[in-house]
């Protein structure tokens, strides 16, 4: 039998140093003469599915390092790992040490194949904001977080600056009476779009009780930080759209999938955190594996919500193009809150979460707002593979929200977005800029992850509470 190197029992799933020691004590007792295929193949076996070698004579000391089975409750206990995945951190000096010790934690889970930290990074609830966490055949509903399908949408027009000018009182009319936030402004008219007949609404109970709340907020943006701007776009050389490197007037906006990915993201963190016992610390990690009808369950609801926020968006922005007589010449959107099944660095795939940070792979398009006077950058990903092919999902919170609310006057917003040329309808003091990071010390923390292909100006920002 040839030896098992370490580094090939942590590709196995055995990343801590008690399974390990376990593995290679059963290997030279009882397999000296199997091939090293076929130990791995069985060890990354009972690693996936230990539950099948609980009482197995030979096997079933592995298989307790990776779980205790309580079966009169029908759930699985599970500790942390003694030796965390691999992380990787960008921008470190700009991220607090709640949103650091967070992900550190996220890496001792028995299922964390590798993980990122993105420059935006803050804390969050479970996975901080920013954080990229890839695993082994389970997907955590709150590494994607509650807003599911979050994601950014711009499109470029064939206007110049100019037509602000022109056209500046129109536009803020028509962002007014043609974008709805929250729950108390919806549509007056009922959207019309492929997806509400989507058969997935069909396939479970809970999403055909979701049906009608996805039917009523179909083509409007959530609260919060959510919004959707007027702004000009400025288009470097060589972009990749192939576009001259000029102004253009575009139209950007922020928002999810609304109630829909709510009521998925609650439902299916309730079972995980009832099926999947963790400590403390990291409980609302639970997770579901991705063979149960649970995990399969929720992956459909979540790609299902994903295609809803990408469907709102289209209506936000059709409204828009149609109302202001305005043409696209290019349109680019990225999810920021979602999983996705993608190849990991180590040759293997994973199930990789990314929560507030952007796809990057090699040549991806992305957007990356900065805040509502600050700059969006348009970018193509480097797939850098430390960083799991992911970048910031924008300028990150500096403070938080109720500390914002303390710290900041209406007056003093109004004067610092009179300053910076930009005019708010609605919007909250929550989101002063002040309250987010330099978006320009994110960007410069990433150089390696992304490409600058555009910059976008906010000129009119349309958010909740007017």
């Amino acid at each position: 039998m040839s030896t098992i190197k370490l580094k090939e029992l942590s590709k196995a799933g055995y990343t801590d140093d008690r399974a390990r020691s376990l593995a290679l004590e059963v290997i030279s007792r009882h397999y000296k003469h199997h091939t090293k295929d076929a130990i791995l193949t069985l060890l990354q076996h009972i690693k996936e599915t230990p539950q099948q070698y609980i009482d197995d004579p030979v096997n079933g000391k592995i298989a307790r390092a990776f779980y205790t089975v309580e079966k009169e409750t029908g759930y699985t206990v599970h500790e942390l790992t003694d030796t965390p995945a691999p992380l990787a951190v960008y921008g470190g000096k700009g991220i607090e040490a709640t949103a650091r010790r967070q992900m550190d934690t996220a890496m001792h889970l028995p299922v964390a194949v590798q993980g990122a930290l993105m420059p935006d990074a803050h804390a969050g609830y479970g996975l901080p904001v920013g954080g990229v966490l890839a695993t082994r055949n389970a997907v955590i509903p709150y590494a994607v977080g509650v807003d599911i399908g979050c994601r950014m949408a711009l499109t470029i027009t064939d206007e110049t600056e100019s037509f602000f000018h022109r056209h500046s009182y129109m536009m803020k009319t028509i962002l007014r009476e043609h974008t709805h936030f929250g729950t108390d402004t919806l549509p007056p008219f009922r959207h019309e779009h492929e997806i509400l007949d989507d058969d997935r609404f069909r396939s479970t109970e809970l999403l055909r009780r979701l049906h009608g709340k996805a039917v009523r907020q179909l083509g409007s943006s959530g609260s919060g930080n959510h919004f959707v701007d007027f702004g000009v776009i400025s288009l470097a050389e060589d972009n990749y759209l192939g576009l001259p490197p000029r102004q253009y007037v575009a139209i950007l906006s922020h928002s999810g999938s609304r109630g829909l990915g709510a009521g998925i993201a609650e439902h299916y963190t309730r079972i995980a955190t009832d099926v999947c016992r963790l400590p403390r610390e990291v409980r609302q990690l639970a997770w579901l594996d991705m063979d149960t009808q649970e995990g399969q369950e929720y992956w459909l609801g979540m790609q299902l919500a994903g295609d809803y926020a990408t469907a709102c968006h289209n209506r936000i922005h059709h409204s828009l193009l149609k109302a202001t007589g305005l043409r696209a010449v290019a349109q680019v959107s990225n999810h920021h809150n979602f999983a996705w099944q993608e190849p990991l660095p180590d040759g293997t795939t994973g199930i990789v979460h990314r929560k507030g940070a952007t796809p990057a792979a090699a040549g991806q398009p992305g957007i990356i707002p900065g805040s509502m006077s600050t700059p969006a950058w348009l970018v193509t990903g480097t797939g850098e593979p430390r960083a799991l092919s992911s970048a910031a999902h924008g300028a990150g919170r500096a403070m938080s929200r109720s500390r914002a609310r303390d710290h900041f006057t209406v007056s003093e917003m109004k004067k610092h977005l009179s300053g910076a040329g930009v005019t708010l309808l609605g919007g909250s003091i929550e989101e002063h800029p002040a309250a987010y990071k330099d978006i320009e010390r994110v960007m410069q923390a990433q150089t390696t992850l992304v490409r600058t292909e555009g910059v976008f100006h906010p000129r009119i920002v349309r958010m909740n509470k007017e």
